[in-house]
């Protein structure tokens, strides 16, 4: 007589709001991020000399497994950091409320590394734009590069990403969703609101 095999139901896909549509599933996102991993590794060869480094929140995510494909495909695991930008942001004074603060982390020897910025949608420029600051009271790396899951254009910054999973039109009052679920405790998912 055979065991009985138990089936394990996934979570469903349920749209964050009432008129979001579907753009990326699990899978979609994994393949993105994998091949963001590819060209990682092409262009830039020293891989112990990189530094992943995500922006909170969902940055952290995308740099992790960002680091995880690279290791899966080359043996060699990138290091990682953290990047806090919330205090280096040009639009604290207009905020209802202060950004959580999040620890910074980043390699001691900065002046040798490239470091790869990593954070889920880029939008008008102006995190990435508080990251670089936020990089420079740390020191001097040898260069940055920027990866985002997901480029929605509307930049108010000449900021330009190096790495992009999805590029996703949209105007500038629609919301794009990201959802993983390590933080959200959903399925992965990204999620566009109708106009």
């Amino acid at each position: 007589m055979r065991p009985q095999r138990t089936q394990v139901s996934q979570p469903e896909l349920r749209p964050p709001s009432p008129d979001a549509t579907l753009v990326l599933d699990g899978q979609a996102i994994d393949r993105a991020l994998r091949r963001i991993a590819h060209e990682i590794i092409e262009r830039n060869p020293e891989l112990n000399r990189i530094c992943i480094v995500g922006v909170p929140s969902r940055g952290i995510e995308v740099a992790t497994r960002i680091a995880s494909h690279i290791e899966a495909i080359e043996r060699v695991r990138p290091d990682q950091g953290v990047i806090d930008v919330s205090m280096h942001r040009d639009d604290i004074r207009i905020r209802p409320k202060l950004p959580t603060v999040v620890v910074s982390d980043l390699p001691a020897d900065l002046e040798e590394r490239t470091l790869i910025l990593a954070d889920d949608v880029l939008f008008s420029g102006r995190t990435v734009r508080a990251a670089m600051d936020s990089i420079a009271s740390f020191g001097r790396p040898r260069r940055i590069q920027l990866a985002v899951l997901i480029d929605r254009g509307h930049r108010e910054l000449p900021i330009r990403p190096d790495y992009v999973g999805k590029n996703l039109p949209t105007s500038p009052t629609q919301r794009v969703y990201v959802r993983f679920q390590s933080i959200d405790q959903v399925p992965d998912s990204v999620w566009r609101d109708k106009e």
